[in-house]
């Protein structure tokens, strides 16, 4: 029996695709249900064309909004807009689809128990591997052949492991608020530069979602205290915005030593995070378990390709993102540039929306 530890994307894609190839599969999730908050929101090309061979994305679709291009713009305006069309000969789904995580999770869950041989425990919070042994801190145990830790950037099993997970944590936390506002003119994915405030503006199916850099000592009461002013500077409505959620996290950029320890193997913010700009984390953690369920049991190199991705390619990726958040004129010109040859936004457009690697 395979164990995934973890029901959220990366968890219950790796148990889905398993189960679709006949594989028997629990998987043992801490909390009492799925996860209902938003966190990641965008599905690039390669992760749509991944959900449509397990089923899924038809519904995922249904309840997502399409984005075919993507805005750079500073505090002044537009400074480029990027078509995903020009990825038509590349791939069948040319755009980005904005809907949250916690849309997809409960189709995953739907699929997964359609299949014989197949649950999913919740309730059940790992706290160790041992061999073939998988426990809880009340003594709870399973037997698992193989185990698949998807249990996030605090897992369990990768602490249990010893497993190292070295990176840096950024200097500023994130502060994220959710908002029904109407922000007409914009694309749905906006990543708006500036040297001392940059900020990103995502629309998802419920709302507008904008990402702010807040200082690292400051008390997280303060700053969502002024959170209303900082939205102002944004777009001015002449009254308060209207905030249905918002809070602050630490950003951390980190890759676990290995990706297979025996029969474990970890996948998703269990085996590396980064930080959001981009859109990399969840996308590349389905590509983790899509690649592992697809090799599986003879998984080869596959771990370790997945750390080279992780090391080599969305590390560098996102950190190049938040570098160039930060520092808007060293970069204006080459985006513009870039923007007006289709050659090279083509080229760009691969990267960026994890067609090509490299």
């Amino acid at each position: 029996m395979i164990v995934v530890v973890g029901a959220g994307p990366v968890g219950l894609t790796a148990a889905l695709a398993l189960a679709k190839r006949g594989f028997a599969v629990t998987v043992l999730e801490a909390g009492d249900g799925l996860a209902a908050e938003s966190r990641a929101s965008t599905f690039h090309p390669p992760t749509l064309s991944m959900l449509k061979e397990l089923g899924v994305l038809p519904q995922l679709m249904a309840r997502g909004l399409i984005s075919p291009t993507f805005a750079y713009r500073d505090r002044h305006g537009l400074i480029a807009e990027l078509d995903l069309g020009l990825l038509k000969d590349d791939t069948p789904y040319p755009y980005r689809v904005q809907c949250e995580q916690s849309k997809l999770t409960p189709i995953l869950l739907e699929h997964l128990l359609a299949h014989d041989n197949c649950e999913v425990r919740f309730g059940w919070p790992v706290a160790a591997v041992n061999g073939s042994t998988v426990s809880t801190a009340d003594g709870r145990e399973v037997t698992a052949d193989w185990v698949i830790a998807a249990d996030g950037a605090h897992s369990a099993v990768r602490r249990s492991l010893g497993v190292a997970f070295d990176g840096i944590t950024y200097p500023e936390r994130f502060l994220v608020a959710s908002t029904d506002e109407e922000l007409d003119g914009l694309a749905l994915v906006n990543y708006v530069f500036d040297p001392v405030e940059w900020a990103v503006l995502l629309r998802t199916p419920d709302h507008w979602r904008v990402l702010l850099p807040t200082p690292e000592d400051t008390p997280d009461e303060a700053e969502l205290a002024r959170l209303g002013q900082r939205l102002q500077g944004i777009r001015d409505f002449g009254r308060p915005w209207r905030v249905a959620h918002a809070s602050i996290y630490r950003v951390h950029q980190r890759v676990a030593a290995t990706f297979q320890v025996g029969n474990v193997l970890l996948a998703g913010d269990a085996a590396h995070v980064n930080n959001p700009l981009g859109g990399l984390g969840m996308n590349s953690g389905i590509h983790d378990a899509i690649a592992y369920a697809q090799a599986f049991p003879d998984l080869g190199e596959v771990p370790q390709q997945r750390r080279r991705v992780a090391l080599d390619f969305v590390r560098r990726v996102s950190h190049t993102n938040w570098e160039r958040m930060r520092d808007p004129a060293a970069h204006l010109a080459g985006i513009r540039e870039m923007a007006a040859d289709p050659v090279k936004a083509r080229q760009y457009l691969l990267r960026t929306s994890m067609l090509r690697h490299d």
